[in-house]
Parts: structure tokens; C-alpha cells; sequence
């Protein structure tokens, strides 16, 4: 009789045990499994940020060097960022002088490595104008000292494409398409004025303009007010 509540009290006793030991091996085999989760999760991470930072070393530019001479205060070769612009590079070279047109630069455009950045003076630009085809300097990166220079068209860099302070045209200076905004000057008159730019040289004077064929009293008169020279 007394055998068997010792035999019940050691298999309740066993199966206690038991159940103890199961719930320390699942919560011991659950802590494994969250730390593999975040080791896993970790090197997900990993990978990510090493590809994002090789895409940003891939996506940088390497540092350009230009050129800077002609109206500055310190001519010479300077290095930049890649993806600089033209008025960094002047700000290196200490600044335009006070002769300067650097109107005729464009100072917004990104440097290219290995160019030469030249600013005209004044008394440079208005003799290249002067003696030009009738639309002055040539286009950028083909001016008057080569490739490369960087000088704009003052058709284009003086004052919004041919028009001074005033918001008048010069018609010494603006190309076709700007001269075809004066009231009465189509395509064919443009030309016209074009032509006698190249011919005579610069108008010494807005009513100099009548000398045109098709251009007379009428038209002028309709013009007089938004030309200048």
C-alpha cells in the first residue's frame, strides 16, 4: 500500500521535471533563433549600406583643372571640384579687374578639365564687335583668341540677347531673331540690316536704319522708340 503513492509521487515528480526542462529548451532554442534572425538582418543591412556608399563613391567626380587668364587679377591654373562652375573659377583667380567684360563669359556652365577660362576687357570685345561679321564675337568655346575661350555672342551676353538697360535693340548688335521683334522687321528686313552691318560697319545713327531697301519713314516711325546703336 505505501509503494504505491511512492510510485505516484515519483512519477508526478518526473513529469514536473520534465516539463521544466522542455520550457527551458524552447526558450532557449527561441533566443538562438532571434539572434540568428538579427544577425541575418544585420547583414541584410550591411549589404544595403555597402551598396549605397558604392554608388556614391561610382557617382563622384574628380577634381578638374582650368585655366583662368586674361582680365583677372590672378591668372593661372587652378584645381576645382568636378561639377564646378565658370564663376568658382574666377573667384580663384582673385576676380575679375575693372576693365573686364564678364558679361561675355558664361559664368553659369560647368568646367571642363583642361579648358582655358579667358575674360575679355572691354576695349577687346568692342574691337572684335566692331570688326566682326555684324553679330560681333563668335560663339562660345570658338571666340576671338581660339577654341576654348569661353566667349559668348554679345548679341546674347549684353543685356538679354541685343537689348540694353533701356529694353531697347541694338541693331549694331542683335541677331536676327531679336531684330525680328520690332514692329514691321520680318525675316527678310533682318537680314537686310544684317547685311549692311557686314558691308558698312557699325549705324552712327538710328535713323541710319532708312537706309535699308524696305525699311523708310513708315517703318521707322514705328521702330524709332525701340532701337538704340
Amino acid at each position: 500500500m505505501l509503494c504505491v503513492p511512492a510510485m505516484m509521487l515519483f512519477f508526478m515528480a518526473f513529469l514536473f521535471c520534465t516539463a521544466c526542462g522542455n520550457g527551458k529548451t524552447e526558450d532557449g532554442l527561441q533566443e538562438i533563433k532571434l539572434a540568428g534572425a538579427g544577425e541575418n538582418s544585420g547583414t541584410e543591412n550591411s549589404g544595403t549600406d555597402g551598396a549605397g556608399s558604392g554608388a556614391a563613391k561610382d557617382g563622384s567626380e574628380q577634381n578638374v583643372y582650368v585655366y583662368v587668364c586674361g582680365a583677372v587679377n590672378s591668372p593661372g591654373v587652378y584645381e576645382l571640384a568636378g561639377g564646378s562652375r565658370v564663376f568658382e573659377a574666377l573667384a580663384l583667380a582673385g576676380g575679375v579687374t575693372e576693365d573686364a567684360a564678364p558679361e561675355l563669359v558664361s559664368q553659369a556652365r560647368a568646367v571642363e578639365d583642361g579648358e582655358q577660362i579667358y575674360v575679355p576687357t572691354r576695349e577687346e570685345a568692342q574691337r572684335y564687335a566692331d570688326g566682326g561679321d555684324g553679330s560681333g564675337l563668335q560663339a562660345e568655346g570658338a571666340g576671338a583668341y581660339g577654341a576654348g575661350t569661353g566667349w559668348l555672342n554679345p548679341a546674347d551676353a549684353w543685356n538679354a540677347q541685343g537689348t540694353e538697360n533701356s529694353g531697347k535693340v541694338n541693331i549694331n548688335t542683335a541677331g536676327k531673331e531679336e531684330l525680328m521683334t520690332l514692329t514691321g522687321i520680318g525675316e527678310a528686313k533682318a537680314q537686310s540690316i544684317i547685311a549692311y552691318r557686314e558691308k558698312n560697319g557699325r549705324f552712327q545713327s538710328v535713323e541710319e536704319i532708312m537706309e535699308i531697301e524696305g525699311i523708310k519713314e513708315g517703318v521707322f516711325n514705328k521702330i524709332k522708340d525701340d532701337i538704340t546703336i
